[in-house]
């Protein structure tokens, strides 16, 4: 190949000032690695690529004399056009070498080298890259954007489970990492009254964090016990909660859920006929579980809230349609599962929306009040349980876990607005709950509903729950009652993860991780 001026030249030997129009000499910066001179032709890769960068200028080996003198006669102006054709043809084949063979002293040394060096010096010995689009021109980072609100809710949702964190039942580390990013497990609860989903992803051993969350009034069983039959309107209000659980679920890779459906849909004659219209509209499959099930789940639920002192406890679950009742005797030796301490259990065809149904929920008196506790307690009085026996006292306590409970604990603690980090775990004494009760019996349904712990969803059915608790009070006599912001969804979780090993395989690689350390 012949250079126009100097005779031949070497095809990877030297730089060209091809396209400089500024009048100055061209830049050069001198050096040698691996035994030969820097890339020669990469410069014109400028003009192929269309874009030109400081950080990307190759250094140029040293000219004679002779030359540079020819060169600066010349105005500094670089080579004529024809040099820039005969140019153009090393410069296609060097960028088409740089993807294949190195040429002859280019070892994998000075490869390293320049791969090490290569943010101080810019890519040398190498074609430029072409630019990339801006961050937000660019698609992925548009569909990133377009997902931000979405994410942004999640995050919201994550931030609100971290706020409301009890112990016992979600990942108390702060910034650790969870062990199994992937695994999550979703439990649904359609009750009687509301419809509750919870997704989460277990961490230490016996616990879980939420990950997302999502709970609604929907009063399916409404007129139910005068009609036997699932209402249109109450249908339609459960259906439209059901779509939002689908679609929280369908966000999510769930590696394993469990979707229930309770006392409603087990009595209503056109139960299982409602549950296929849920199929259609929102593809989730609900299974009805019967009341055994629910007692157990229910105890599963708020095991992490029974005290290694307790040697027996009554746990109860008031719910819309049905309330659960499981005596539980631990001894000295207990399960890992709090559920197989379970001795006797009872199902109560009755519920915070059936009594008040029944009763009236809106203008209670006392002697309403008291109809209704006497109701409760000659079905208590069928169920065949002994007397516990209690030795000492912490031998023996209620826990409550339902909406009633939780707006009782909430009204003593005269809360501003209902916070689960409060309420969830907290003892009332015998006293108190008596002096709650009182005060919400002495409140007319207006105030009740501007309760901020009660609100106008729950007014008329609080006080038929208090009078289901207030039956099993006076048939387990008690000091004092622990209550449980839990229940079903947390039970269908804790059995999920436990009947999976989550937690074994948790201790497994830790143990692993001490033996190595």
């Amino acid at each position: 190949m012949e250079d126009p001026e100097g005779g031949a030249r070497p095809q990877f030997d030297g730089a060209s000032a091809v396209g400089r129009k500024d009048g100055k000499k061209s830049r050069r910066r001198k050096g040698k690695r691996g035994g030969q001179s820097r890339g020669a032709a990469h410069p014109a890769s400028h003009d192929l690529s269309g874009h030109a960068g400081e950080a990307a200028r190759p250094k140029e080996d040293t000219e004679s004399p002779a030359r540079k003198r020819k060169r600066r006669r010349r105005g500094g102006r670089g080579a004529s056009q024809p040099d820039t054709v005969v140019q153009s043809l090393p410069v296609v084949q060097a960028v088409a070498q740089s993807h294949g063979p190195r040429p002859n002293g280019d070892s994998p040394s000075s490869r390293r080298n320049r791969r090490k060096h290569r943010s101080k010096r810019g890519l040398q010995g190498r074609p430029l890259a072409p630019v990339q689009a801006p961050p937000s021109a660019r698609p992925e980072h548009r569909a990133e954007a377009q997902s931000r609100p979405v994410l942004r809710e999640v995050q919201d949702a994550e931030a609100a489970n971290r706020r409301s964190r009890q112990p016992g039942h979600e990942d108390e580390r702060a910034g650790g990492e969870h062990p199994w990013p992937d695994e999550l497990y979703a439990a649904l609860d359609l009750g009687t009254n509301n419809c509750r989903l919870l997704i989460a992803q277990p961490t230490r051993p016996g616990q879980f964090r939420v990950v997302d969350a999502f709970s609604r009034i929907v009063r399916l069983g409404e007129g139910l016990a005068a009609s036997g039959r699932l209402s249109d309107e109450a249908m339609e209000r459960a259906v439209d909660a059901l779509r939002i659980c689908a679609s929280k679920l369908r966000s999510r890779e769930i590696r394993r859920m469990r979707l229930i459906a309770t006392e409603a849909c087990r009595q209503a004659a056109n139960g299982e006929e409602f549950l296929q219209r849920v199929v259609v509209e929102t593809g989730l499959e609900l299974e009805i579980i019967d009341r055994e099930t629910e007692a157990r789940l229910a105890v599963s639920g708020c095991s992490s809230l029974v005290g290694r002192e307790a040697r027996s406890v009554v746990l109860f679950d008031i719910g819309g349609g049905s309330s659960e009742i499981a005596v539980i005797r631990i001894g000295d030796n207990r399960f890992a599962r709090l559920a197989n301490h379970i001795t006797h259990w009872t199902s109560l065809p009755v519920g915070v929306v059936t009594l008040s149904e029944r009763h009236g929920g809106r203008d209670v008196t006392p002697d309403v009040f008291e109809g209704m506790v006497s109701e409760v307690a000659g079905m208590l009085s069928s169920f065949d349980c002994p007397e516990i026996e209690i030795a000492e006292d912490g031998d023996f306590h209620l826990i409550g876990t339902s909406g009633t409970v939780t707006t009782l604990a909430g009204v003593h603690l005269d809360l501003p607005r209902y916070d689960r980090r409060k309420v969830d775990g907290i003892w009332l004494s015998d006293d108190e709950v008596s002096a709650m009760q009182a005060k919400l019996l002495s409140w007319n349904f207006e105030s009740r509903a501007a309760n901020p712990c009660i609100g106008p969803d729950r007014a008329d059915l609080v006080l038929a729950g208090c009078a289901i608790l207030e039956a099993i009070r006076r048939r387990w006599p008690s000091p004092r009652m622990r209550v449980a912001d839990r229940g079903l969804r947390e039970g269908l979780l804790t059995d999920m993860m436990a009947d999976d090993g989550v937690w074994r395989r948790h201790r497994n690689r830790r143990g692993q991780r001490g033996n190595k350390g």
